[in-house]
């Protein structure tokens, strides 16, 4: 346990409506720990000096979110090599020294959430196709590079993004255009959703799943609505599925244990403690 630096939260700009608080606040209760966890909106102008004073302010780390998960890199004393493929921190730990260290959890959540949510699930096991080419899918393209999938099939509708990021992350990705999307799927062990499709307020995702093999696993990264339309279709022709919920869960994993010296567990009761904050 880290003495004298009990204090966390997350930065961002806005900042109210994370989830954050509700997941970390949590923790802390379910171990007991003297510590505190606050939403803290930063304007851009402002991140370096809040992460110059993080130190000395009695912080243990922080969590980054939008708009500020690429600027942060600048202003970090070292980064995981990890963040530094993806281009992106979203976890800040100060260490004993002072110093700020970054890493990218998001790969680490994403991987953890199927292997959580489908017991039994390896990447390694065979293709994955992954829509959407934007910050949550450089996490996750590199996450299924690292645990050995064969290939991985990206698409996205701005179809340059998708061919800038295969190349940065290097591995077997290919890039198909969005409109082929219906055939791409046809020999996927796992397809997952990165997009905003789907989500509450947003446009749906127009795919047919007939070519989908029955054994495939499908994942949304959406998780307002819990069940988007992407997984209600995939479980009514008998695929198994994994909601996007846990993903923001385990990702909050690793900050935790640097922060507060314990790996919390997810559970179902904290599941529902933090989707009660989602307001669906």
């Amino acid at each position: 346990m880290k003495h004298g630096k009990l204090k966390s939260g997350v930065i961002g700009w806005p900042i109210d409506h994370s989830l954050s608080p509700r997941l970390h606040g949590f923790w802390l209760r379910e171990h007991k720990i003297n510590g505190s966890y606050k939403a803290i909106a930063v304007e851009p102008k402002a991140l370096p000096a809040t992460l110059k004073t993080l130190a000395e302010n009695g912080y243990a780390g922080l969590n980054v979110t939008v708009p500020h998960k690429e600027a942060v890199i600048a202003h970090l004393d070292e980064i995981t090599d990890q963040a530094r493929r993806i281009g992106a921190v979203n976890t800040i730990a100060v260490d004993d020294k002072g110093r700020l260290m970054g890493s990218n959890t998001d790969g680490f959540g994403f991987i953890e959430n199927l292997k959580k949510g489908h017991p039994g699930f390896s990447a390694a096991s065979g293709p994955a196709v992954v829509l959407g080419a934007g910050g949550a899918a450089r996490a996750i393209v590199a996450a299924l590079i690292d645990e050995g999938a064969p290939s991985i099939t990206l698409l996205n509708r701005t179809r340059k993004r998708a061919e800038r990021l295969a190349e940065e992350l290097g591995g077997p990705v290919r890039v198909v255009d969005w409109d082929a999307r219906n055939a791409a799927i046809k020999d996927a062990a796992l397809l997952t959703n990165t997009t905003t499709l789907g989500m509450t307020g947003k446009a749906a995702l127009d795919i047919s799943l007939d070519a989908l093999p029955i054994e495939a696993l499908v994942n949304d990264v959406v998780y307002v609505p819990l069940e988007t339309p992407l997984l209600v279709a995939a479980r009514a022709r008998g695929n198994a599925t994994v909601d996007g919920l846990g993903m923001l869960l385990h990702q909050g994993r690793p900050g935790f244990a640097a922060w507060f010296g314990v790996d919390p567990q997810v559970t179902d009761d904290l599941r529902r403690h933090v989707l009660s904050g989602t307001g669906g």
